[in-house]
């Protein structure tokens, strides 16, 4: 399978993320002429030149559009992209990443998504952002893509409502929504913009993945900063199953507190434990126990084992080699009446052939709207069923 991961340690923003794919390999030309089938209002210019960001090389796009003070609703970005001959998995994907942008400011702004008015995210650069980055990503056969924490600082910016804190209203409720990890820093400039911010949670997975790696393509800022204001994008392929062995790690343990369990259970899953579950057990004496049982990589047998001798009771515990078949799987979000709500869709063969919603979006939708989770859930699942018919 073809992946990416997005090494975003000094922020992101539609026009880093564009720029590193077309370092990694796309044609500015190729770009251009597939962005002439969204037939712009205005005419638009790309350039893409190599410049240096302290001590790294990196390919800064810019985006020239004439000066513009046009805002755009959902529905007349939706209709731009709908009338265009874009490939549709290109499309479905850019009207994602706006639907997000629209969500995310309906709420900042108490309002429902079809009246906001996208001001700087609607202007002609920020489609070409939106849309650029996933025909890049169509077009050098992404089918996964990965992203790693991203980081804030504090301080205000300056945009068309005024005086705002940072980060960004808009952009907050985009990676909350999405359950992205945030890295404090120290810095007082915008690092994640709300396009950035959409891109990512609409396309990416907030995780670092094994991958054989292939080559990197490095975006630049605009900004310059103290330290290198890149973007890198990491391109590759998963690993062969027999580049990843797996052990099974398990102890009985009778004679702790099982409250202190969890805590176990969370620390092992945060230190890279791929599953971890509790199986109850009568031992010796007829004692009730637990067993502890946990599957990891094979890499990080020592760091989990040291955890469960120095977080638990156990004096011993036991591992075997393992392995395991895993059925493919995408990430998509669909529209609800409840809002946008991520699900896990299963694929055999190449086949979509299940989705499941994602609980904690729907427990979380379910409270602010204050309905029954399961009404939520089955919404989910029915807008899922759409793309099992693709």
């Amino acid at each position: 399978m073809k992946i990416a991961y997005v090494d975003a340690f000094s922020g992101v923003s539609g026009d880093m993320l564009l720029g590193a794919l077309l370092d990694a390999g796309i044609s500015l030309e190729r770009l251009t002429q597939a962005l002439q089938s969204l037939h712009l209002p205005e005419e638009i210019h790309l350039n893409l030149t190599q410049v240096q960001k302290g001590a790294m090389r990196a390919s800064q796009v810019q985006v020239q559009v004439p000066d513009s003070h046009h805002h755009r609703h959902l529905s007349d970005i939706e209709e731009i992209l709908s009338q265009s001959t874009l490939p549709e998995i290109v499309l479905q994907n850019s009207l994602r990443v706006f639907r997000l942008l629209a969500e995310a400011e309906g709420r900042v702004h108490g309002i429902s998504p079809d009246e906001v008015h996208f001001h700087e995210v609607g202007a002609l650069d920020a489609i070409v952002d939106v849309v650029g980055v996933n025909l890049c990503l169509h077009e050098l056969g992404i089918e996964r893509l990965y992203a790693s924490a991203l980081p804030y600082g504090q301080g205000k910016i300056t945009a068309d409502h005024g005086v705002l804190p940072l980060p960004a209203p808009a952009t907050l409720e985009i990676l909350a929504q999405a359950h992205a990890p945030l890295l404090p820093v120290s810095s007082p400039f915008e690092l994640v913009t709300p396009t950035g911010a959409a891109l990512l949670a609409a396309l990416a997975t907030f995780e670092q993945p094994s991958i054989c790696l292939e080559c990197i393509g490095t975006g630049a800022g605009q900004r310059e900063l103290p330290w290198p204001n890149i973007l890198r994008v990491w391109i590759g392929s998963t690993p062969p199953r027999e580049d990843l062995p797996l052990v099974l790690m398990e102890t009985n343990i009778d004679d702790m507190n099982p409250q202190v369990l969890g805590s176990v259970m969370t620390q092992l899953l945060e230190a890279g434990a791929l599953d971890v579950f509790f199986t109850p057990i009568y031992m010796k004496k007829n004692r009730p126990a637990v067993q502890v049982s946990l599957i990891a990589r094979k890499s990080e047998e020592g760091v989990l084992a040291q955890l469960l001798l120095r977080h638990t009771t156990t004096l011993g515990l036991r591992v075997q080699p393992i392995y395991r078949y895993e059925a493919q799987r995408e990430f998509h979000q669909v529209e609800t009446p409840y809002g946008l709500i991520p699900l896990k869709v299963k694929l055999l063969d190449g086949k979509r052939v299940f989705a499941q919603p994602e609980y904690e979006a729907c427990v979380q939708a379910a409270q602010t709207h204050q309905v029954p989770v399961m009404d939520v859930w089955q919404a989910a699942l029915l807008a899922g069923q759409s793309l099992l018919n693709h």
